[in-house]
């Protein structure tokens, strides 16, 4: 019989199908949604999320690396594939090999697919990555002519899509998001448009923010797993339907011991009693996700109240304050994120107490512990 660790991530699938189609709604009939499924689906589990959201309908992933777009294939996921951080050109062969989708932002990556399609006899859709003010990869929109009328000339390629990425969407009043958007739209001559090529540049927070830039195609990413781009901000300020979070980690009690006052708790001391002190000793530690930046700062729910770390987060284990909670008993269940009776901690809040995004915290949970789904 397999042994199960003390600690869970559980992973919503029925909020998850709702996140998918509030998206689609939210960006119209007019657009594709792409789902993004990279850093093994933000620490929910690559394949299990894209076989659900492939029966939600969705017919595009994204993924940042090819491995990633590989094992998605093998697995049986059907749809588009996208690889978007570039890929070594030795392993240009394994586009053709699993139909996948390449994102380029160098001509040494189009002339290496240009010549393995000319090998097979077959031809590769491209899409090419502009970067309109993110700084990051692609080429600049002034490139783009003389990059795009250069890569037409390659035989067995074909310009199927044109992608950007916003920085600011996530900032409701974000000026440079429409501007780097008209940008975006002028990077694009009149004879590609013609030509129904892809253009995508909006992300989760222009999905919520910005619907106009969604243009052919939009690309979620952590507004699938129930978050918000700009965290409590957004949650707070939506009016409509509301994200609702797909993953909630728990774990058990594993000792209960009282310490008078004057005792320094966990390594290094930095927390020291000042009274007689109940504590809980809990299976959790920064091997499971939970950052050590969080020691003396996070919160954690049993029976239904917040208790709050004290002492440093050991690699292992860590211990709360239960001082103020009578009934607390071995083997107790322990919420780090998620809903225990009225109250409920959110990647947000977690995210605040480590100065980090939400992003961060459900890689580091989901990515660290055994995860299980519920229908």
């Amino acid at each position: 019989m397999p042994v199960s660790s003390f600690n869970k991530v559980a992973v919503n699938l029925s909020a998850l199908h709702h996140n998918y189609h509030l998206l689609k709604r939210r960006i119209g009939d007019n657009a594709k949604l792409l789902a993004m499924v990279k850093a093994d689906a933000y620490g929910h589990g690559m394949i299990r999320v894209a076989r659900e959201l492939s029966k939600a309908g969705c017919e595009s992933f994204g993924v940042a690396e090819l491995c990633e777009a590989i094992s998605l294939r093998q697995a049986g996921i059907r749809g588009e594939i996208f690889v978007f951080i570039g890929f070594s050109l030795a392993d240009t062969a394994c586009f053709f090999d699993y139909n996948l989708t390449p994102v380029i932002f160098d001509f040494e990556s189009a002339r290496a697919l240009s010549s393995e399609a000319v090998t097979r006899n077959q031809e590769m859709r491209v899409h090419v990555k502009v970067d309109c003010g993110m700084t990051r990869l692609g080429i600049y929109p002034e490139e783009f002519g003389r990059f795009s009328t250069e890569l037409l000339r390659l035989p067995g390629i074909v310009l199927s899509g044109v992608a950007s990425h916003f920085p600011r969407a996530d900032e409701v009043c974000s000026d440079s998001t429409m501007e780097q958007f008209g940008r975006f739209k002028r990077t694009i001559p009149d004879v590609l448009k013609k030509a129904k090529i892809v253009r995508h540049t909006a992300n989760s927070g222009a999905i919520l923010n910005f619907p106009e830039t969604c243009c052919e195609m939009a690309r979620a990413g952590i507004s699938l797993y129930g978050y918000y781009p700009d965290g409590v901000v957004g949650k707070i300020a939506e009016k409509r339907e509301q994200l609702q979070p797909v993953m909630t980690f728990s774990s058990q009690v594993l000792q209960v011991k009282i310490v008078p006052a004057g005792v320094g708790v966990s390594y290094g001391h930095s927390f020291v009693t000042t009274e007689p002190t109940r504590l809980a000793v809990l299976p959790v530690g920064y091997e499971d996700g939970l950052s050590r930046s969080l020691s003396n700062k996070a919160e954690v729910l049993v029976c239904g109240k917040r208790a709050r770390i004290r002492g440093r987060i050991c690699m292992n284990l860590c211990m709360v304050d239960i001082t103020h909670i009578e009934s607390v008993a071995v083997g107790d269940e322990v919420v780090f994120l998620g809903r225990q009776g009225k109250d409920c901690i959110s990647s947000d809040e977690i995210a605040g107490w480590m100065g980090s995004i939400s992003y961060e915290v459900l890689c580091l949970f989901g990515n660290n512990n055994e995860r299980k789904y519920i229908e």
